[in-house]
Protein backbone atom coordinates (compact mmCIF):
# COMPACT_ATOMS: atom_id res chain seq x y z
CA UNK A 1 0.00 0.00 0.00
CA UNK A 2 1.23 3.43 -1.08
CA UNK A 3 1.63 5.64 2.23
CA UNK A 4 -0.07 8.86 1.42
CA UNK A 5 2.57 10.87 3.16
CA UNK A 6 5.40 9.66 2.00
CA UNK A 7 8.47 9.19 4.86
CA UNK A 8 10.81 11.79 5.26
CA UNK A 9 13.81 11.06 3.23
CA UNK A 10 17.79 10.05 5.26
CA UNK A 11 19.81 12.70 3.39
CA UNK A 12 21.99 15.17 4.53
CA UNK A 13 20.86 18.88 4.47
CA UNK A 14 22.45 22.35 5.42
CA UNK A 15 20.04 24.05 7.56
CA UNK A 16 19.71 27.68 8.78
CA UNK A 17 19.12 28.11 12.61
CA UNK A 18 15.91 29.42 11.85
CA UNK A 19 14.93 26.71 9.55
CA UNK A 20 15.95 24.27 11.65
CA UNK A 21 13.62 25.96 14.56
CA UNK A 22 10.70 25.82 12.63
CA UNK A 23 11.89 22.26 11.39
CA UNK A 24 11.80 21.28 15.28
CA UNK A 25 8.55 22.84 15.66
CA UNK A 26 6.61 20.57 13.40
CA UNK A 27 8.85 17.31 14.34
CA UNK A 28 7.51 18.39 18.45
CA UNK A 29 4.22 18.25 17.19
CA UNK A 30 4.23 15.42 16.02
CA UNK A 31 3.36 12.80 19.08
CA UNK A 32 0.18 15.40 19.07
CA UNK A 33 -0.54 14.17 15.52
CA UNK A 34 0.83 10.49 15.19
CA UNK A 35 2.45 9.20 18.29
CA UNK A 36 -1.11 9.93 20.34
CA UNK A 37 -2.69 7.24 17.95
CA UNK A 38 -1.03 4.54 18.32
CA UNK A 39 -1.91 0.79 18.83
CA UNK A 40 -3.06 -0.42 21.93
CA UNK A 41 -2.56 -3.78 24.73
CA UNK A 42 -4.96 -5.96 24.33
CA UNK A 43 -5.70 -6.68 28.36
CA UNK A 44 -6.29 -10.28 27.87
CA UNK A 45 -2.96 -11.08 26.03
CA UNK A 46 -0.33 -9.31 28.65
CA UNK A 47 -0.68 -10.76 32.09
CA UNK A 48 -0.46 -8.34 35.03
CA UNK A 49 1.55 -9.14 37.84
CA UNK A 50 -0.52 -6.68 40.32
CA UNK A 51 0.87 -3.86 41.84
CA UNK A 52 -0.19 -0.01 41.09
CA UNK A 53 -3.05 -0.09 38.75
CA UNK A 54 -3.90 -3.57 38.90
CA UNK A 55 -5.94 -5.80 41.31
CA UNK A 56 -5.14 -8.29 43.49
CA UNK A 57 -5.24 -11.00 40.61
CA UNK A 58 -2.95 -8.97 38.25
CA UNK A 59 -6.25 -8.09 36.17
CA UNK A 60 -6.23 -4.21 35.10
CA UNK A 61 -7.98 -1.79 37.58
CA UNK A 62 -9.64 0.88 35.47
CA UNK A 63 -11.05 4.58 37.13
CA UNK A 64 -13.62 6.84 35.67
CA UNK A 65 -14.68 10.16 36.53
CA UNK A 66 -18.23 11.30 34.67
CA UNK A 67 -19.77 14.29 34.87
CA UNK A 68 -23.00 15.97 34.23
CA UNK A 69 -24.53 19.37 34.88
CA UNK A 70 -26.88 21.46 36.27
CA UNK A 71 -27.18 19.14 39.63
CA UNK A 72 -30.28 16.80 40.55
CA UNK A 73 -33.47 17.10 41.86
CA UNK A 74 -32.78 15.89 45.36
CA UNK A 75 -36.26 14.19 46.17
CA UNK A 76 -36.04 12.16 43.11
CA UNK A 77 -32.23 11.21 43.57
CA UNK A 78 -31.61 10.50 46.96
CA UNK A 79 -32.75 6.46 48.43
CA UNK A 80 -34.96 6.70 51.62
CA UNK A 81 -33.50 3.83 53.61
CA UNK A 82 -29.24 3.83 54.42
CA UNK A 83 -27.31 0.50 54.03
CA UNK A 84 -27.69 -2.27 51.95
CA UNK A 85 -31.05 -2.54 52.09
CA UNK A 86 -32.39 0.02 50.14
CA UNK A 87 -34.63 0.95 47.24
CA UNK A 88 -33.36 3.03 44.37
CA UNK A 89 -35.09 6.12 44.10
CA UNK A 90 -36.85 7.56 40.81
CA UNK A 91 -34.13 9.18 39.35
CA UNK A 92 -31.64 6.05 40.13
CA UNK A 93 -33.93 3.03 38.37
CA UNK A 94 -32.49 2.35 34.97
CA UNK A 95 -29.47 1.20 38.09
CA UNK A 96 -31.94 -1.36 39.06
CA UNK A 97 -30.23 -4.65 36.95
CA UNK A 98 -26.50 -3.72 38.34
CA UNK A 99 -27.75 -2.57 41.63
CA UNK A 100 -25.58 -4.35 43.32
CA UNK A 101 -22.17 -2.66 41.89
CA UNK A 102 -23.24 0.81 42.61
CA UNK A 103 -22.77 3.05 45.93
CA UNK A 104 -24.79 6.08 46.49
CA UNK A 105 -22.44 8.27 48.45
CA UNK A 106 -24.19 11.00 50.24
CA UNK A 107 -22.71 14.09 52.36
CA UNK A 108 -19.88 15.18 49.77
CA UNK A 109 -19.34 18.47 49.28
CA UNK A 110 -17.03 20.92 46.87
CA UNK A 111 -17.17 23.64 49.73
CA UNK A 112 -14.37 25.38 47.18
CA UNK A 113 -17.29 25.93 44.57
CA UNK A 114 -19.17 28.62 46.48
CA UNK A 115 -18.79 32.20 46.58
CA UNK A 116 -15.82 32.41 49.11
CA UNK A 117 -15.41 34.29 52.78
CA UNK A 118 -18.37 36.73 52.47
CA UNK A 119 -19.06 36.25 49.39
CA UNK A 120 -16.15 38.03 48.05
CA UNK A 121 -16.39 35.75 44.38
CA UNK A 122 -19.61 36.49 44.02
CA UNK A 123 -21.51 34.47 40.99
CA UNK A 124 -19.77 31.97 38.79
CA UNK A 125 -21.38 29.30 40.40
CA UNK A 126 -21.14 27.04 37.28
CA UNK A 127 -17.90 27.93 36.74
CA UNK A 128 -16.79 27.12 40.27
CA UNK A 129 -19.15 23.56 40.08
CA UNK A 130 -17.59 22.14 36.56
CA UNK A 131 -13.77 23.34 37.42
CA UNK A 132 -13.77 22.34 40.99
CA UNK A 133 -14.92 18.54 40.51
CA UNK A 134 -12.14 16.99 39.61
CA UNK A 135 -8.78 19.55 41.34
CA UNK A 136 -10.99 20.81 44.94
CA UNK A 137 -9.23 23.84 44.52
CA UNK A 138 -10.50 27.05 44.77
CA UNK A 139 -10.84 28.83 41.39
CA UNK A 140 -8.95 32.19 40.47
CA UNK A 141 -11.76 34.38 39.41
CA UNK A 142 -10.32 35.62 35.63
CA UNK A 143 -11.63 35.66 31.94
CA UNK A 144 -8.15 34.90 30.61
CA UNK A 145 -5.77 34.29 33.39
CA UNK A 146 -6.78 30.58 34.67
CA UNK A 147 -5.58 29.00 37.55
CA UNK A 148 -7.08 25.64 38.67
CA UNK A 149 -5.18 22.72 40.04
CA UNK A 150 -4.41 19.42 38.75
CA UNK A 151 -7.33 17.06 38.42
CA UNK A 152 -7.22 13.77 40.16
CA UNK A 153 -7.60 11.79 37.28
CA UNK A 154 -4.01 13.29 36.11
CA UNK A 155 -2.69 13.16 39.20
CA UNK A 156 -3.36 9.49 38.96
CA UNK A 157 -1.98 9.48 35.84
CA UNK A 158 1.57 10.54 36.19
CA UNK A 159 1.62 7.28 38.33
CA UNK A 160 -0.30 4.62 36.50
CA UNK A 161 0.18 6.31 33.25
CA UNK A 162 2.50 4.41 31.69
CA UNK A 163 0.98 0.71 31.80
CA UNK A 164 -0.81 1.46 29.04
CA UNK A 165 -0.46 3.09 25.66
CA UNK A 166 -1.91 6.10 26.89
CA UNK A 167 -1.84 7.65 30.20
CA UNK A 168 -5.53 8.98 30.07
CA UNK A 169 -8.83 9.52 27.77
CA UNK A 170 -10.69 12.79 28.25
CA UNK A 171 -13.90 12.68 26.46
CA UNK A 172 -16.98 15.12 26.32
CA UNK A 173 -20.16 15.44 24.15
CA UNK A 174 -19.73 19.32 23.69
CA UNK A 175 -18.68 20.03 20.06
CA UNK A 176 -18.55 23.57 20.13
CA UNK A 177 -17.04 25.53 22.92
CA UNK A 178 -16.86 28.78 23.97
CA UNK A 179 -13.91 31.40 24.37
CA UNK A 180 -12.97 33.73 27.45
CA UNK A 181 -15.77 34.49 29.84
CA UNK A 182 -18.11 32.30 30.60
CA UNK A 183 -19.82 32.57 33.59
CA UNK A 184 -19.60 35.74 35.64
CA UNK A 185 -16.03 36.66 34.93
CA UNK A 186 -14.69 33.29 34.77
CA UNK A 187 -13.00 31.53 32.26
CA UNK A 188 -14.74 29.09 29.67
CA UNK A 189 -11.70 26.86 30.56
CA UNK A 190 -13.06 26.08 33.80
CA UNK A 191 -16.69 25.13 32.21
CA UNK A 192 -15.94 23.28 29.04
CA UNK A 193 -12.61 21.29 30.57
CA UNK A 194 -12.72 18.56 33.34
CA UNK A 195 -9.23 17.13 33.31
CA UNK A 196 -6.47 19.33 34.47
CA UNK A 197 -2.29 18.40 33.52
CA UNK A 198 -1.48 21.62 35.65
CA UNK A 199 -3.18 24.28 37.26
CA UNK A 200 -2.87 26.47 34.34
CA UNK A 201 -3.55 23.69 31.97
CA UNK A 202 -6.62 22.50 30.82
CA UNK A 203 -6.79 18.92 29.15
CA UNK A 204 -9.23 19.73 25.97
CA UNK A 205 -12.03 16.70 25.77
CA UNK A 206 -12.12 14.99 22.30
CA UNK A 207 -16.03 15.18 21.25
CA UNK A 208 -15.48 13.58 18.02
CA UNK A 209 -16.10 9.56 18.18
CA UNK A 210 -14.36 9.05 15.01
CA UNK A 211 -11.67 10.89 16.03
CA UNK A 212 -11.45 9.18 19.48
CA UNK A 213 -11.97 5.74 17.36
CA UNK A 214 -9.11 6.33 15.11
CA UNK A 215 -6.75 7.32 18.19
CA UNK A 216 -7.49 4.18 19.57
CA UNK A 217 -7.69 1.72 16.92
CA UNK A 218 -5.93 3.34 13.40
CA UNK A 219 -7.92 4.64 10.55
CA UNK A 220 -9.15 2.49 7.50
CA UNK A 221 -11.35 -0.61 7.30
CA UNK A 222 -10.33 -3.65 9.94
CA UNK A 223 -7.92 -5.36 7.63
CA UNK A 224 -6.19 -1.93 7.20
CA UNK A 225 -6.00 -0.56 10.59
CA UNK A 226 -2.70 -2.18 11.78
CA UNK A 227 -0.59 -1.71 8.68
CA UNK A 228 -1.69 2.23 9.01
CA UNK A 229 -0.69 2.42 12.39
CA UNK A 230 2.92 0.75 11.78
CA UNK A 231 2.96 2.88 8.51
CA UNK A 232 2.83 6.18 10.82
CA UNK A 233 5.44 4.92 13.26
CA UNK A 234 7.59 4.19 10.77
CA UNK A 235 7.54 7.42 9.18
CA UNK A 236 7.25 8.92 13.03
CA UNK A 237 11.04 7.17 13.68
CA UNK A 238 12.05 8.24 10.46
CA UNK A 239 11.68 11.97 10.89
CA UNK A 240 13.02 11.96 14.90
CA UNK A 241 16.44 9.94 13.13
CA UNK A 242 16.25 12.68 10.60
CA UNK A 243 15.69 15.54 12.74
CA UNK A 244 18.26 14.28 15.35
CA UNK A 245 20.88 14.08 12.45
CA UNK A 246 20.90 17.55 11.36
CA UNK A 247 20.90 18.84 14.96
CA UNK A 248 24.54 17.20 15.95
CA UNK A 249 26.09 18.91 12.81
CA UNK A 250 24.05 22.27 13.72
CA UNK A 251 25.05 22.13 17.17
CA UNK A 252 29.10 22.89 16.57
CA UNK A 253 27.89 26.50 14.72
CA UNK A 254 25.41 27.70 17.46
CA UNK A 255 26.35 30.26 20.53
CA UNK A 256 26.50 29.35 23.52
CA UNK A 257 22.88 31.01 24.21
CA UNK A 258 21.37 28.95 20.64
CA UNK A 259 23.17 25.93 21.97
CA UNK A 260 21.29 25.98 25.32
CA UNK A 261 17.91 26.37 23.17
CA UNK A 262 18.95 23.44 21.04
CA UNK A 263 19.49 20.97 23.62
CA UNK A 264 16.27 22.40 25.47
CA UNK A 265 14.44 21.02 21.79
CA UNK A 266 16.63 17.85 21.94
CA UNK A 267 15.42 16.89 25.34
CA UNK A 268 12.02 17.24 23.96
CA UNK A 269 12.68 15.14 21.16
CA UNK A 270 14.29 12.61 23.17
CA UNK A 271 11.25 12.39 25.36
CA UNK A 272 9.19 11.74 22.15
CA UNK A 273 11.52 8.92 20.93
CA UNK A 274 11.60 7.44 24.45
CA UNK A 275 7.59 7.79 24.23
CA UNK A 276 7.80 5.76 20.99
CA UNK A 277 10.08 3.19 22.19
CA UNK A 278 7.53 2.55 25.08
CA UNK A 279 4.83 2.04 22.45
CA UNK A 280 6.63 -0.50 20.70
CA UNK A 281 6.79 -2.71 23.60
CA UNK A 282 3.36 -3.53 23.62
CA UNK A 283 1.95 -5.74 21.77
CA UNK A 284 -0.10 -5.61 18.19
CA UNK A 285 -3.74 -3.64 18.49
CA UNK A 286 -6.17 -6.03 18.69
CA UNK A 287 -9.05 -4.73 16.50
CA UNK A 288 -12.25 -4.36 18.55
CA UNK A 289 -14.71 -5.61 15.91
CA UNK A 290 -16.43 -2.29 16.08
CA UNK A 291 -17.44 -0.33 13.35
CA UNK A 292 -15.51 3.42 12.76
CA UNK A 293 -17.92 5.53 13.82
CA UNK A 294 -18.77 8.16 11.36
CA UNK A 295 -17.75 11.97 13.31
CA UNK A 296 -21.03 13.20 15.43
CA UNK A 297 -24.59 11.79 15.43
CA UNK A 298 -27.24 14.13 14.95
CA UNK A 299 -29.08 12.02 17.60
CA UNK A 300 -28.19 13.48 20.91
CA UNK A 301 -28.73 9.99 22.38
CA UNK A 302 -26.75 8.40 19.76
CA UNK A 303 -23.99 10.62 20.66
CA UNK A 304 -23.63 10.21 24.03
CA UNK A 305 -24.46 6.61 24.02
CA UNK A 306 -21.24 6.32 21.20
CA UNK A 307 -18.92 8.13 23.56
CA UNK A 308 -19.11 6.10 26.14
CA UNK A 309 -19.30 2.99 23.74
CA UNK A 310 -15.72 4.59 22.78
CA UNK A 311 -14.76 5.01 26.81
CA UNK A 312 -15.88 0.95 27.18
CA UNK A 313 -13.67 -0.27 24.33
CA UNK A 314 -10.68 2.15 25.84
CA UNK A 315 -11.34 0.11 29.17
CA UNK A 316 -12.10 -3.58 27.31
CA UNK A 317 -8.79 -2.97 25.22
CA UNK A 318 -6.18 -2.08 28.34
CA UNK A 319 -5.98 0.95 25.97
CA UNK A 320 -6.10 2.98 28.96
CA UNK A 321 -7.14 2.66 32.89
CA UNK A 322 -7.80 6.35 33.16
CA UNK A 323 -10.55 8.46 31.97
CA UNK A 324 -12.85 11.35 32.45
CA UNK A 325 -16.38 11.72 30.51
CA UNK A 326 -17.45 15.20 30.63
CA UNK A 327 -20.90 14.44 29.19
CA UNK A 328 -22.23 18.28 29.13
CA UNK A 329 -20.74 21.08 30.45
CA UNK A 330 -21.91 23.02 33.70
CA UNK A 331 -24.51 25.40 33.15
CA UNK A 332 -25.97 23.61 29.88
CA UNK A 333 -29.12 25.21 28.76
CA UNK A 334 -29.25 22.55 26.02
CA UNK A 335 -32.64 21.42 24.97
CA UNK A 336 -34.12 17.88 25.39
CA UNK A 337 -36.30 17.73 22.21
CA UNK A 338 -35.45 14.04 22.03
CA UNK A 339 -37.39 13.14 25.30
CA UNK A 340 -40.32 15.57 25.06
CA UNK A 341 -39.05 18.48 26.93
CA UNK A 342 -38.20 21.78 24.87
CA UNK A 343 -37.31 23.73 27.33
CA UNK A 344 -33.30 24.23 28.46
CA UNK A 345 -32.04 22.46 30.87
CA UNK A 346 -30.40 25.16 33.15
CA UNK A 347 -33.69 27.51 32.60
CA UNK A 348 -35.76 24.62 33.96
CA UNK A 349 -33.36 23.70 37.04
CA UNK A 350 -34.36 27.15 38.28
CA UNK A 351 -37.71 25.83 38.77
CA UNK A 352 -39.08 28.18 41.73
CA UNK A 353 -40.12 24.95 43.36
CA UNK A 354 -43.21 24.45 40.48
CA UNK A 355 -43.90 21.29 40.43
CA UNK A 356 -44.14 20.88 36.42
CA UNK A 357 -40.62 22.30 35.98
CA UNK A 358 -39.10 19.99 38.62
CA UNK A 359 -40.73 16.89 37.05
CA UNK A 360 -39.40 17.86 33.95
CA UNK A 361 -36.08 18.24 35.50
CA UNK A 362 -36.28 15.19 37.27
CA UNK A 363 -37.08 13.39 33.43
CA UNK A 364 -33.29 15.08 32.57
CA UNK A 365 -31.64 13.42 35.75
CA UNK A 366 -33.21 10.42 34.43
CA UNK A 367 -31.99 10.08 30.93
CA UNK A 368 -28.49 11.10 32.15
CA UNK A 369 -28.87 7.83 34.34
CA UNK A 370 -30.10 5.71 31.77
CA UNK A 371 -26.95 6.79 29.43
CA UNK A 372 -24.93 5.60 32.28
CA UNK A 373 -26.72 2.19 33.38
CA UNK A 374 -26.00 1.41 29.93
CA UNK A 375 -22.62 1.78 30.10
CA UNK A 376 -22.36 -0.19 33.35
CA UNK A 377 -24.17 -2.66 32.07
CA UNK A 378 -21.90 -3.21 29.36
CA UNK A 379 -18.91 -3.33 31.31
CA UNK A 380 -20.48 -6.09 33.78
CA UNK A 381 -21.26 -7.65 30.73
CA UNK A 382 -17.65 -7.91 29.46
CA UNK A 383 -15.33 -10.59 31.17
CA UNK A 384 -11.84 -9.46 32.23
CA UNK A 385 -8.77 -11.22 32.23
CA UNK A 386 -9.55 -12.95 35.67
CA UNK A 387 -12.72 -14.18 35.26
CA UNK A 388 -14.34 -11.15 36.70
CA UNK A 389 -16.55 -8.49 34.96
CA UNK A 390 -14.77 -5.67 33.76
CA UNK A 391 -16.88 -3.35 35.95
CA UNK A 392 -16.20 -5.62 39.13
CA UNK A 393 -12.60 -4.23 37.94
CA UNK A 394 -13.06 -0.84 38.17
CA UNK A 395 -14.05 2.48 40.06
CA UNK A 396 -16.20 4.58 38.05
CA UNK A 397 -17.59 7.69 39.70
CA UNK A 398 -20.31 9.63 38.19
CA UNK A 399 -22.17 13.06 39.52
CA UNK A 400 -22.26 17.12 39.87
CA UNK A 401 -20.31 19.59 40.97
CA UNK A 402 -24.03 21.28 41.64
CA UNK A 403 -26.18 19.68 44.18
CA UNK A 404 -29.12 21.56 43.45
CA UNK A 405 -29.68 23.72 40.38
CA UNK A 406 -32.24 25.99 41.58
CA UNK A 407 -30.29 27.31 44.58
CA UNK A 408 -26.40 26.46 42.97
CA UNK A 409 -25.75 24.76 46.21
CA UNK A 410 -22.13 22.71 46.44
CA UNK A 411 -22.92 20.31 49.45
CA UNK A 412 -24.40 16.68 49.45
CA UNK A 413 -23.22 16.67 45.65
CA UNK A 414 -25.30 13.70 43.62
CA UNK A 415 -22.51 11.26 43.46
CA UNK A 416 -22.25 7.22 42.72
CA UNK A 417 -19.56 4.76 42.79
CA UNK A 418 -19.71 1.95 40.54
CA UNK A 419 -17.57 -1.27 40.81
CA UNK A 420 -15.87 -3.52 42.63
CA UNK A 421 -12.78 -1.79 42.58
CA UNK A 422 -11.44 -5.60 42.25
CA UNK A 423 -13.02 -6.82 45.19
CA UNK A 424 -11.91 -3.83 47.52
CA UNK A 425 -15.04 -1.73 47.58
CA UNK A 426 -18.32 -2.69 49.20
CA UNK A 427 -20.76 -2.06 46.32
CA UNK A 428 -24.65 -2.28 46.56
CA UNK A 429 -25.79 0.11 49.22
CA UNK A 430 -26.85 3.70 49.84
CA UNK A 431 -23.88 5.52 52.48
CA UNK A 432 -24.79 8.61 54.10
CA UNK A 433 -20.95 10.33 55.12
CA UNK A 434 -22.38 13.56 57.20
CA UNK A 435 -20.58 16.67 55.37
CA UNK A 436 -17.31 15.12 53.93
CA UNK A 437 -14.96 17.09 51.56
CA UNK A 438 -15.72 15.04 47.93
CA UNK A 439 -12.30 14.97 47.08
CA UNK A 440 -11.63 12.50 50.25
CA UNK A 441 -13.23 9.93 48.45
CA UNK A 442 -10.34 11.08 45.43
CA UNK A 443 -7.40 9.68 48.19
CA UNK A 444 -9.54 6.05 49.02
CA UNK A 445 -9.29 5.94 44.70
CA UNK A 446 -6.10 6.68 45.06
CA UNK A 447 -5.42 3.62 47.82
CA UNK A 448 -6.81 0.95 45.95
CA UNK A 449 -4.83 2.30 42.23
CA UNK A 450 -1.21 1.93 44.57
CA UNK A 451 -0.82 5.27 44.18
CA UNK A 452 0.61 5.70 47.29
CA UNK A 453 1.68 9.42 47.18
CA UNK A 454 -1.48 11.42 47.81
CA UNK A 455 -1.49 12.42 51.70
CA UNK A 456 -3.67 15.07 50.69
CA UNK A 457 -5.47 16.44 47.71
CA UNK A 458 -6.98 19.45 47.08
CA UNK A 459 -9.44 20.31 50.02
CA UNK A 460 -9.06 16.45 51.27
CA UNK A 461 -9.50 16.27 55.03
CA UNK A 462 -8.36 12.26 55.15
CA UNK A 463 -10.14 9.03 53.50
CA UNK A 464 -13.21 8.78 53.90
CA UNK A 465 -12.29 5.13 54.76
CA UNK A 466 -15.69 3.44 54.67
CA UNK A 467 -16.43 2.88 50.79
Amino acid sequence: MTPTNPVVPRRRRTLSRRCFLSGAGAAVALPVLVSLRPTVRSASRVPLAGGPGATSTGAPLRTAFVYVPNGAIPAAWWPEEVGTNFSLSPSLQPLEPIKGMIQVLGGLDHQTADSGPNGVDGSGEHARANGTFLTGVRLKKSETDVHAGISIDQALAREIGPLTRFASLELGCDAVRKSTACDSGYSCAYQYNLSWSSPTKPLTPESNPRLVFERLFGTGAPAERQANLQRRRQEQRSILDFVLDDARSLQRRLNPQDQDKLDQYLTGVREIEARIQRTEQFPAVQDPGFKTPAGIPSNYTEYVQLMYDMLFLSFQTDSTRLASFLVTHEGSNMSFDHIGIPEGHHDLSHHQNRPDLIEKVARIDLWYVQQFARFLEKLDAAKDDDGNSILHNSMIVYGSGCADGNNHTHTNLPFLLAGAGGGTLTPGRHVKYGSKPATNLFLDVADRLGVQRLERFGDSTGRLGDV
